[in-house]
């Protein structure tokens, strides 16, 4: 087993639990179970509820730890954390006051990873800009691994890596807050407040954030973010050899920036023009963010000219801006990963008339957009996203937990239906996500877009955003 034998046999004589039993963890336990490993699970579903997953560990070998319990005990010898599970839990530091070593999936994997990692993390585009780096990669000839937060764990398969290839990681902040180790290049779209609903403050969000490139060498490369305060201020503390930086607003010095609708690559003043921004198929200022990211990631490995066939080829991402279909001169898209306000807000001036941030509403006549938003909050303000729906929006279509929260903050925004404003917002409100799918298409219009981007998790009715978002594919495929 090569890489994985090696990392296993250290393990021998220990005891392991492995907390969760989800999507990044299932194939841990299996390769713990299949190298005889003393492994426990601990997850807070019961038997019943996990099923047959349940049954497959106990028939391998493994003890359970289930229920609401699920916690308690631990004093193993070391804790296999799911990314949901942060290490201030009080059960977890117990358990590593008494010896116990925190890890992690990923951790392990970015211990025994044989080939060159390239990750990505930032509160929005993250997972867009992780798709673009391994497709321009791909088109350039390389054989590339994409996983981690995108959705497909890679420890199981690292012995099928080889030193020339190259993984390319999506990281979140709750698998990065425990990481001790960084990859070779590190990439940081952008930062704004995000998960206050589980970090305990923004500082904790940052400082998280910040263990993509804290840990590398002086051979490593870091790729910021200019235009965001936060990402620009990591550069000061990044140990890395090569900090590269992308603008859409700045020209930079080393990096990748925007200008006059073209853009360049520069390093030490030598500027090379990589293509016009219309090049780009994917819609939105901020896919021309994503670019540019992806761009200073892979400079050096990736030529200017697959750089701009990609552009002009890539589709992107299901769940992001993702065109579900055109029916009766209305357009319909799935912008179903957009969790939080700052990435609706992405979603709406995207596909809104001048793409724009919302400094002057535009007129009744180009308001195209019926946006259908809500869902569970993860305790950020919806101030921003008020301002912009009055500015963008033609009709808003509110549903789940957070609705009213996200009603009140539009009303209460600067504008809202004021004498002079351009034509009133009307705001309807569904008790059901299906009904509030159906009622933003029979308000649009010929010509208009209907657009979920709901500013909100899906976790008040769903298990994850793939599924809120394929429900309302489902539903709108099926509109006659």
């Amino acid at each position: 087993m090569g890489h994985l034998k090696s990392y296993f046999d250290k393990l021998k004589s220990s005891r392991v639990a492995v907390i969760g039993a989800g999507v990044s963890n299932t194939p841990l336990i299996s390769l713990l179970l299949d190298a005889s490993i003393d492994t426990t699970v601990c997850d807070k579903r019961s038997k019943e509820e996990l099923g047959e997953t349940a049954a497959n560990f106990e028939k391998s070998g493994a003890k359970l730890r289930l229920g609401e319990n699920y916690l308690d005990n631990l004093t193993e010898d070391i804790i296999f954390r799911t990314p949901g599970l942060m290490p201030a839990n009080l059960a977890i530091n117990r358990a590593m006051e008494g010896g116990a070593v925190l890890t992690s999936e990923m951790e392990a994997f970015f211990e025994i990873c044989p080939c060159k990692i390239i990750a990505v993390t930032g509160s929005d585009g993250k997972t867009t800009t992780t798709s673009i780096i391994a497709e321009l990669l791909k088109n350039e000839g390389l054989t590339v691994h994409l996983g981690g937060n995108i959705g497909t764990p890679l420890l199981n398969s690292v012995d099928k890596i080889k030193p020339d290839d190259i993984a390319v990681i999506e990281l979140s902040s709750f698998q990065l807050i425990t990481m001790q180790r960084s990859p070779g290049i590190a990439v940081v779209t952008n930062l704004s407040p995000n998960h206050l609903d589980v970090h305990k403050d923004m500082q904790e969000y940052i400082e998280a954030k910040s263990n993509i490139f804290m840990h590398q060498k002086q051979s490593d490369r870091a790729v910021f973010n200019h235009d965001n305060e936060i990402t620009r201020n990591y550069a000061k503390s990044a140990p890395a050899g090569e900090i590269l930086f992308f603008s859409r607003r700045d020209k930079m010095r080393n990096g990748v920036y925007l200008k006059n609708e073209t853009i360049y690559e520069v390093k030490e003043d030598e500027r090379n023009e990589l293509m016009k921004a219309d090049d780009i198929i994917l819609p939105g200022v901020h896919n021309i963010e994503n670019y540019m990211a992806a761009f200073a990631a892979v400079t050096g490995f990736v030529s200017h000219e697959t750089m701009r066939r990609t552009a002009k080829s890539y589709c992107g991402v299901a769940h992001r801006i993702e065109l579900v279909r055109e029916l009766r001169g209305v357009t319909y898209y799935n912008d179903s990963i957009a969790s939080s306000p700052s990435r609706a807000i992405a979603g709406i001036r995207a596909l809104s008339a001048d793409g724009t941030a919302a400094e002057t509403p535009l007129p009744t006549a180009h308001k195209k957009i019926v946006l259908i938003a809500g869902g569970k909050d993860k305790g950020i303000a919806f101030d921003d996203i008020g301002t912009e729906i009055i500015a963008r929006v033609k009709e808003l279509v509110l549903t789940g937990v957070a609705a009213n929260q996200i009603r009140d903050a539009v009303k209460n925004a600067k504008g809202f239906n004021t004498p002079g404003s351009f034509g009133e917002l009307q705001i309807h409100q569904c008790e059901e996500f299906e009904d509030a799918v159906k009622t933003a298409s029979n308000l649009a219009e010929d010509g208009d877009i209907v657009l979920l981007s709901p500013a909100c998790t899906s976790f008040d009715r769903f298990k994850n955003f793939e599924e809120r978002g394929n429900k309302f594919k489902d539903i709108i495929n099926g509109l006659e």
